[in-house]
């Protein structure tokens, strides 16, 4: 039987908490961990008598990881694991021996009840559960499902209901709860050392305006992790939060994480607007769909502060982007690409060569197209990662590509067998666009401009 504490009887408040980002993957640069920063608010806010701590994988190394595991004397660890894998073909790179690490030092340095969560623990929540043997998991977003957790286990109480828990029952099974409540309004927790060593290793900080994702991309896991029903949050909170970062830290310059910026346009635009009519003088960079989208609201977005559209194109034949089950086209992609270039926005096209229903055919049509598409850096990914509970997931099943989806917690792509492979590069280089394979090394160029104090993506340098 697992030895953990979920079948034991808390009969103290639990006022000693950490807070974990396990994250150390730092291509093209490190991410700043803004859901550990939002569960950190959220829990500063709600539960006002707790004493909180947060530890950073990426600034801070195993050895001193125990040490603040020694010193806090923690009643309640969280863990956020961000990703299971590279997502990278070349590299195939799996993260959960590092989490295997991690939970080995904290059960010998803290007798604490350990929490998983993050979003790659919610894409594999039984998987991950039994590899890992926390006490308790969360899938999904953790703010409410924390505060609860702890409540009940503070109090004595049965924790089993709380919303988006992951535990071990009395028989020892692994149960899922399901999800029926959603926040609407975290708040970003400005930690200084964060912030300050974020801003200079990746000359940007992350902030949130959405949460789910309506659309059924044949790929996709934003809605298995944050739902498929679109959340806005408080536009006013957004744009205060943007002006502490730039009033406390001189930070002038933030990507919005939002799955698909452009998915809800009446928030979009009293955001923008409420952004201009604000002293923060901020530019900001997003992903967007290629699809509901105007001139009018671009040039808005812009006099707000955008500078950089990262457009989530996934390909430019007509005929594949029908494979992956998107709502666009190639002429909604090359129209906004025309407006971007008319009001002066960077942009950048991410594509997937290879997936689902790719052929040479449609290969051709991809690289033809590119050159229509003016100034722009093109980042292809090759191959799709196949997620569970996902369409390709059920097509990788009927295929025979994996036996069953246990198979997926470690890196498993589609690559089209339709396609030859090892000429994408020499048939992309021809176009004379510039393309940014997975396997380019940029760390040089981004070290060399961080120096020089340039803030935000930097991809726009590599256009020429």
């Amino acid at each position: 039987m697992p030895t953990n504490k979920t079948d034991t009887v808390i009969h103290h408040p639990l006022n000693r908490i950490a807070l974990v980002s396990a994250n150390t993957y730092r291509v093209p640069y490190p991410v700043y961990p803004l859901g550990v920063s939002y569960l950190a608010s959220y829990l500063s806010v709600h539960l006002p008598e707790i004493d909180l701590r947060l530890f950073d994988f990426n600034s801070g190394d195993d050895e001193e990881f125990a040490r603040f595991l020694c010193e806090g004397s923690f009643d309640f660890v969280g863990i956020s694991l961000r990703n299971v894998d590279d997502v990278n073909i070349f590299e195939q790179n799996s993260f959960i021996a590092g989490y295997r690490r991690i939970m080995h030092i904290a059960r010998e340095h803290t007798q604490a009840v350990i929490v998983v969560g993050g979003p790659g623990f919610s894409i594999f929540p039984e998987l991950l559960f039994g590899e890992l043997n926390p006490d308790y998991g969360v899938r999904g977003e953790g703010e409410e499902s924390l505060r609860g957790l702890i409540a009940a286990l503070s109090e004595g109480r049965d924790a089993s209901r709380v919303e988006g828990l992951v535990y071990r029952d009395a028989k020892g099974s692994i149960r899922v709860n399901g999800r029926h409540s959603y926040l609407s309004a975290p708040t970003l927790h400005v930690d200084s050392q964060w912030a300050d060593f974020y801003w200079e290793k990746s000359g940007m900080l992350n902030i949130q305006t959405k949460r789910g994702c309506p659309y059924r991309c044949v790929y996709c896991s934003y809605p298995v992790i944050d739902g498929r029903r679109v959340r806005t949050l408080d536009a006013r909170t957004v744009v205060a939060n943007m002006e502490e970062l730039h009033r406390s830290k001189g930070i002038d310059y933030l990507f919005f994480t939002d799955s698909i910026f452009n998915i809800h346009n009446e928030y979009d635009e009293e955001l923008a607007r409420r952004m201009i009519e604000s002293s923060v003088q901020i530019r900001w960079g997003a992903y967007f769909s290629p699809h509901n989208l105007t001139r009018e609201r671009l040039e808005l977005f812009r006099q707000s502060g955008l500078t950089h559209i990262e457009f989530g194109s996934d390909s430019f034949s007509d005929r594949q982007l029908e494979n992956y089950n998107k709502m666009f086209r190639f002429g909604d992609i090359l129209t906004q690409s025309r407006h971007c270039e008319d009001l002066g926005i960077f942009y950048a096209h991410f594509l997937i060569l290879g997936g689902y229903g790719e052929t040479d055919a449609t290969l051709d049509e991809t690289f033809e197209r590119s050159k229509e598409l003016g100034r722009t850096v093109i980042f292809p990914f090759v191959g799709m990662r196949i997620y569970p509970e996902t369409a390709l997931c059920d097509i990788a099943l009927k295929e025979g590509i994996i036996g069953n989806v246990n198979e997926l917690i470690n890196p498993v792509y589609y690559l089209s067998k339709n396609i030859d492979a090892s000429s994408l590069e020499t048939r992309a280089a021809a176009t004379g666009q510039k393309w940014i394979f997975p396997d380019s090394d940029s760390s040089e160029m981004i070290e060399r401009f961080r120096a020089r104090k340039k803030r935000g993506p930097l991809w726009e340098y590599l256009r020429y």
